[in-house]
């Protein structure tokens, strides 16, 4: 009983107008999560045309990202909302536009990919956060054409900041594996297991 009152306490002491459990602390202390627990509300950026993900500069650095998903809708809400956070803080505090270059993918699709060696992906069909719209994969977006380029000082900069700005939001970041993808983050979801065979 005393356990559960503690925090009410908390939350009067510190005139949060909220309880406070203990697993909150981690989150409250940083103001990026904060305000995404306060239910900001955030909007996808427009859709860009199609044309820009086949382009042969794309395709040879990101292999079939011209079919991949880039509908947000699909993605998990939690998700979805801390990486539209990612974008909105690497827009306004570091001035870098991000786009989507593919969300969910189907088990077909990630067989696909697969197929294609371990220098696409390392996951197997199930294997992959974006089976179940928890992963993300992004690249910058200037002067109207994607880039991806680890060879770009500028987009090595920027994908150094996109995975400081997904980490404090709560994201894992694909550029910290030995398998650099510099452009995944993914939503390792509390209470949620990634199958493995």
């Amino acid at each position: 009983m005393g356990l559960l009152v503690i925090p009410v306490m908390l939350s009067v002491a510190f005139g949060t107008g909220r309880v406070l459990f203990f697993d909150d602390w981690a989150t409250t202390s940083d103001p990026k999560i904060e305000a995404l627990l306060k239910g900001e509300q955030l909007v996808p950026p427009p859709a860009l045309p199609p044309e820009i993900f086949a382009t042969a500069e794309v395709e040879q650095v990101r292999p079939l990202t011209k079919e991949g998903s880039r509908d947000w809708a699909v993605l998990d809400a939690d998700f979805r909302n801390r990486l539209l956070l990612v974008y909105k803080i690497m827009k306004e505090k570091h001035g870098y536009d991000l786009a989507l270059l593919e969300g969910y993918r189907s088990p077909e699709r990630q067989a696909k990919l697969a197929a294609l060696g371990n220098t696409v992906t390392l996951a197997k069909a199930n294997q992959s956060y974006h089976q179940y719209g928890l992963a993300a994969d992004n690249a910058f977006f200037r002067n109207g054409k994607l880039v991806i380029s680890e060879r770009d000082p500028w987009a090595m900069e920027g994908y150094r900041l996109y995975g400081e700005v997904a980490e404090s939001v709560g994201l894992v970041w694909g550029g910290r594996w030995s398998f650099k993808d510099y452009g995944h983050v993914e939503y390792r979801k509390p209470g949620f297991k990634l199958p493995r065979d």
